[in-house]
């Protein structure tokens, strides 16, 4: 991805990525009126390490552990023909019945909103939650669903030429989200 993209600038630094957290998982405790019921399922990649991250602040503020799941979407993509002839499917790892409870859905970026809609399909096919709500760190607009973030780190406007990406030192080794630039060939 690199070779095909230029840097155009450093949105968020590892400090306010830092805030940006501490700030949704406020948020998430003040619309859920605490911790009562409450899961958190990061959609993978990049969405896990963000998940647990809002679960680890939730438990500091609140001392109490939130469960936290793993949701891979893969299959109920409704591009999967076009991304690989055959894509590698991961596990979905929630040790827990999302029946009845507030199921705080985490992505690291809101784009079209495809993702999500594939998410939201997984999710029903394990139980049935009683609410479903999402944050994101990064919302770069362009929806062609009627999907909205209830939680979000940060609006950032972009073209379609532009690339948002959200770096996690747990899978990329820093904490840092670029805005990337396609090469024009």
């Amino acid at each position: 991805m690199e070779s095909e993209m230029k840097k155009k600038k450093e949105i968020i630094d590892s400090d306010a990525m830092g805030r940006a957290i501490t700030r949704i998982a406020h948020e998430i405790l003040e619309k859920n009126k605490g911790t009562d019921d409450l899961v958190l399922i990061g959609i993978r990649t990049r969405g896990v390490p963000l998940a647990e991250r809002l679960a680890a602040k939730i438990e500091e503020i609140e001392d109490v552990k939130i469960e936290t799941g793993i949701l891979d979407i893969t299959l109920y993509r409704d591009d999967l023909s076009t991304i690989a002839y055959q894509p590698i499917v991961h596990r979905t790892e929630i040790p827990f019945d999302i029946t009845g409870k507030k199921v705080v859905l985490v992505d690291d970026v809101l784009y079209t909103g495809r993702t999500v809609r594939a998410a939201l399909d997984a999710l029903i096919d394990l139980g049935r939650p009683k609410q479903i709500q999402l944050a994101i760190m990064i919302d770069r607009g362009h929806r062609e669903l009627p999907i909205r973030a209830d939680f979000v780190g940060k609006n950032l406007p972009t073209s379609k030429n532009e690339v948002v990406d959200v770096n996690f030192k747990e899978t990329d080794g820093k904490d840092l989200v670029l805005l990337l630039e396609k090469n024009k060939s």
